[in-house]
């Protein structure tokens, strides 16, 4: 009797933290673009100020965006450097609803001591026409960038070079991942400062609200694990949140309501993990895995795909994958309150995307969160409309 009654005790445990079954993912893949070079970025804002937000690429040899919504494609930029692009930003940062754009470039991982271009953009009067650059402070292995909101409602551009200056094999000196104050006049140079510099390997990173902080704060994947940046009296202090390098991070909200780190693994990784929040130490203390199979992971988004009030996970792969030799793009959902259990619930994209970059925007308007990707081998350009129920 006793023994039943544990094992009672134990099914309305396990019952009470299991959700329920998700509904079904349905996405309409419509591609815009079949002829990208690479497809290196992507970034989503209003170009025209017509109250719809654009999709900006910036591709190895110019940069480009597409109107809603007839998706037509102007461009913006040629070729400003020798080597590649690799890297775009758009936000408006003046109010005027339109967004300014800033574009990384010169992109060679393997030359930590001459490669790196930033470059700011001024508008024609008519956007559907070519842009002028300004280029700005050079930083070597240049990679991601995105404006960052502070306190008094301004923001700055945080430029987020790979390696550190003159490293060797991730060794040397550490990363210096800089903020470019904006100047009115587009002809100045907009003044540089420190916002970390000890990293040694960082491949992406998430602005995020975060409590304490003074405007957004970050979570950055690297080498030495996912850390949280945040600024709090005009300085900024970072915090190991993960043990495992990691190469991608976005900020996610579970079932009750904590949050979750979600990481590709390693850098260039085959594993997507999850670590929900831990008030006592690492998040990574609770880590789950939720797919060791990818092909070079290269991105990762945390939205309510499926309308259930809290986080699902999408990871895209570059490269053929383990088990099935495909590329694409997976959607992973909790299947526990508390973030301790997940799955594969469906496969938004069956190798044709081979994801270089991915954002998720409501494109249209009707409150449910689309997929834009960027292929590399594949070179496209598709938008996963959001269609469910």
């Amino acid at each position: 009797m006793r023994l039943h009654l544990l094992i009672l005790a134990a099914t309305s445990l396990q019952s009470t933290h299991a959700l329920p079954e998700a509904p079904a993912a349905k996405f309409r893949a419509q591609t815009l673009d079949a002829k990208l070079g690479i497809g290196y970025g992507l970034s989503i804002a209003d170009i025209d100020g017509d109250g719809k937000d654009d999709i900006v690429l910036v591709d190895a040899k110019e940069t480009v965006w597409y109107r809603n919504p007839e998706w037509a494609k102007h461009q913006m930029t040629g070729a400003l450097t020798k080597l590649d692009h690799v890297c775009v930003a758009a936000c408006d940062i003046d109010h005027d609803k339109k967004a300014e754009v800033a574009i990384g470039a010169e992109w060679n991982p393997g030359d930590t001591k001459n490669s790196g271009a930033v470059f700011t953009l001024t508008a024609p009067e008519d956007r559907t026409k070519g842009w002028s650059a300004q280029e700005q402070h050079r930083e070597p292995t240049v990679h991601r960038m995105h404006w960052i909101k502070e306190k008094a409602d301004t923001h700055f551009l945080a430029v987020l070079p790979l390696h550190g200056c003159n490293n060797v094999n991730t060794e040397g000196d550490g990363i210096r991942f800089l903020g470019y104050r904006p100047e009115k006049d587009p002809a100045k140079q907009w003044p540089t400062f420190l916002i970390n510099d000890q990293f040694h390997l960082a491949h992406n990173f998430d602005p995020i609200s975060w409590e304490g902080a003074e405007g957004q704060a970050m979570l950055v994947a690297a080498k030495e694990g996912v850390h949280l940046l945040k600024q709090a009296d005009g300085k900024w202090s970072a915090t190991r949140m993960t043990e495992k390098g990691s190469g991608e991070v976005r900020l996610g909200t579970l079932p009750d309501k904590r949050r979750f780190i979600g990481a590709i693994e390693p850098f260039h990784g085959n594993e997507v993990t999850v670590n929900p929040e831990n008030k006592d130490g690492l998040w990574s203390a609770k880590r789950v895995l939720l797919d060791d199979s990818l092909g070079e992971g290269h991105a990762l988004a945390a939205a309510d795909f499926l309308g259930l009030g809290y986080d699902q996970l999408i990871a895209g792969w570059r490269k053929p994958d383990r088990k099935d030799q495909k590329v694409g793009i997976r959607l992973y959902v909790p299947t526990a309150e508390d973030g301790s259990a997940w799955k594969m619930h469906a496969v938004i994209d069956d190798n044709t995307m081979a994801c270089e970059d991915f954002k998720v925007a409501d494109l249209n308007g009707d409150g449910k969160p689309d997929i834009i990707a960027a292929g590399r081998a594949t070179k496209n350009l598709i938008v996963y409309w959001n269609e469910r129920g």
